[in-house]
């Protein structure tokens, strides 16, 4: 009878250390995930790019740090819409008719040197635009200064325009036709990207491009594949530079630092996901 009694007292012992063991589990679980509720919501992307040391410069939800080029504030056209930086003559307000500065726009709150350029962009069927970079004030416009990766409707812009008497100036075999240097991916006027490496998207759609930036080398991205790299300043560059378009912009592609820009050419254009990264 007596040893029963032990038995039984073992067992009691046994399962009181049991609940005890549960509650405490419990109480740790619980206490882990009320922890965690009451952190404050992060965004793992935010986290990442902060850890990469990208800087945005648009965020989809300001345009703070945006102006005209050799402007106090956005030309008239260019608001936000869909978290999307854009830009459409609808958009132009009726007291804005008589706007006579420039419709470029550059990201005036700093210059940058070396850096890695990302960018997000769309246009429509004939459209034409390009991102400039060591953009510097006080010219008629950033194309005879800075050096600009080229957007453009590569498959339908030479149906819609007449490029015949503007590229006949240079000489070409066929002024008719968008010229390599014109394509998007170009560096305009200077470096022509390799086709074969070239994935566009269509007119309408979504591309993204890349833009690194050092002393030593310029690569110039297009959907994820690297289609153009040359050395600034080089022998070769200076070539290109003093028998081209260029010959007669004395300043063009001089300077190592400056703004970041993107051009109005009169089509409708569409940026997101604007980040920069100093090298």
């Amino acid at each position: 009878m007596k040893s029963k009694k032990i038995k039984k007292t073992i067992k009691t012992k046994i399962i009181m250390k049991q609940l005890i063991i549960i509650t405490l589990i419990a109480i740790t679980v619980y206490a882990c995930k009320t922890e965690q509720k009451n952190k404050p919501e992060t965004n793992s992307k935010i986290l990442t790019e902060k850890t990469n040391d990208w800087i945005y410069l648009f965020d989809g939800s300001s345009t703070k740090g945006w102006r005209a080029y050799n402007g106090d504030a956005l030309p008239p056209g260019w608001v936000i819409k869909d978290s999307t930086l854009t830009f459409n003559s609808e958009q132009v307000l009726e007291e804005d008719y008589d706007y006579k500065g420039s419709k470029d726009i550059i990201y005036g709150a700093e210059e940058f040197d070396n850096f890695e350029l990302y960018v997000e962009w769309k246009i429509p069927p004939g459209g034409n635009s390009g991102i400039f970079y060591h953009v510097k004030e006080g010219y008629p416009g950033p194309p005879v200064v800075a050096p600009e990766y080229q957007l453009i409707d590569d498959e339908n812009y030479a149906k819609i325009h007449d490029l015949t008497s503007y590229n006949s100036q240079f000489g070409v075999a066929e002024p008719r036709d968008l010229q390599d240097w014109q394509k998007t991916a170009a560096d305009y006027a200077m470096h022509a990207p390799d086709p074969a490496k070239k994935i566009l998207n269509p007119a309408g759609e979504w591309n993204s491009t890349k833009i690194v930036f050092t002393t030593e080398k310029v690569e110039h991205w297009l959907n994820g594949k690297m289609v153009l790299s040359f050395v600034p300043w080089s022998e070769d560059w200076n070539i290109k530079r003093n028998s081209g378009k260029w010959d007669g912009s004395p300043d063009y592609g001089k300077f190592k630092t400056g703004f970041i820009g993107f051009q109005d050419h009169g089509s409708d254009l569409w940026f997101r996901n604007i980040k920069i990264k100093k090298l």
